[in-house]
């Protein structure tokens, strides 16, 4: 579970909420009050139903009007992956190549197709046949490294749906904040006592904005961003499996062959995997 971003979606929030309702008071003109004062009723002062219709559904339907049905059909899966802190573990697949390096010594490349139907991951089963059907090795890197490259844009194009929504919020956040302007501007009087409402009026115009930069900043832009570190994860452990099924190909040493991958990852969880291979 990726516990960071709810934790931070969370504080983000309450402490948006505290801010609404909390006062603290200090200095000359806050002589005789409480150091700290709570006014709940000033939450009502940010909710408006025509200004959450305008941002959130003008957002939403931009969205749709962006990209095609089948990247936003995959929006309950980006979540799915977002939420996945532990899928790629470099460590997992080191193993795995340096216990199929082992076989591949022993009893040759064709005793690693068994161990290929046994793989869950497809990228690592399809890697694993190329080298047991004997292709050539220029022909097998080049297989896999297009399948990452492919791999990556189509994870560009789902982060890019919520850059998109992340962009277009704060802008119908504005346009909310005009609507809201002219109604005021249209409804002010100059006649007899003025207009009682254009405080009210400019404070319901401002929320739209205020919702804008919410939606792009607490939802949209860290879905975006955790996205492409799962992508950037994925990559590394399918490099990683590029690297060492070229080299169980070459016929190089599961020992050497460890050394080498273990540079793939960083130096603490290096120092683990050396000390899991010595035991």
């Amino acid at each position: 579970m990726n516990i960071t971003y709810i934790i931070g979606v969370v504080l983000a929030l309450v402490v948006f909420l505290l801010g609404c309702v909390l006062g603290i008071n200090i200095g000359p003109k806050a002589a005789g009050l409480p150091p700290v004062t709570f006014t709940p009723d000033n939450l009502w002062n940010f909710f408006d139903a025509a200004s959450i219709f305008i941002v959130i559904g003008c957002t939403l339907a931009i969205v749709v009007a962006s990209f095609p049905a089948s990247t936003l059909s995959s929006i309950p899966k980006h979540f799915g992956i977002m939420l996945n802190a532990a899928k790629f573990d470099p460590m997992k697949y080191i193993d795995q190549l340096v216990d199929l390096a082992q076989t591949a010594r022993k009893n040759g490349l064709l005793a690693l197709e068994g161990k290929a139907n046994e793989q869950e991951d497809p990228f690592f089963k399809m890697a694993i046949m190329l080298i047991v059907d004997a292709n050539d090795p220029d022909k097998v890197r080049a297989i896999l490294e297009n399948d990452i490259e492919c791999m990556s844009a189509r994870h560009e194009d789902a982060a890019a749906l919520y850059d998109k929504a992340s962009s277009v919020a704060p802008a119908f956040g504005m346009v909310g904040t005009l609507v809201g302007l002219i109604n005021m501007l249209n409804n002010m009087s100059l006649t007899g006592d003025g207009s009682s409402s254009i405080g009210k009026d400019m404070g319901t115009a401002l929320i739209t904005t205020l919702y804008g930069c919410i939606l792009a900043h607490v939802l949209f832009g860290p879905i975006a961003n955790n996205l492409r570190i799962r992508d950037g994860e994925e990559v590394l452990c399918k490099q990683i499996i590029v690297e060492g099924i070229m080299s169980i190909q070459s016929g190089e040493n599961p020992k050497a062959l460890r050394e080498k991958l273990l540079t793939y990852i960083p130096q603490g969880k290096r120092d683990e995997g050396s000390r899991s291979s010595g035991e």
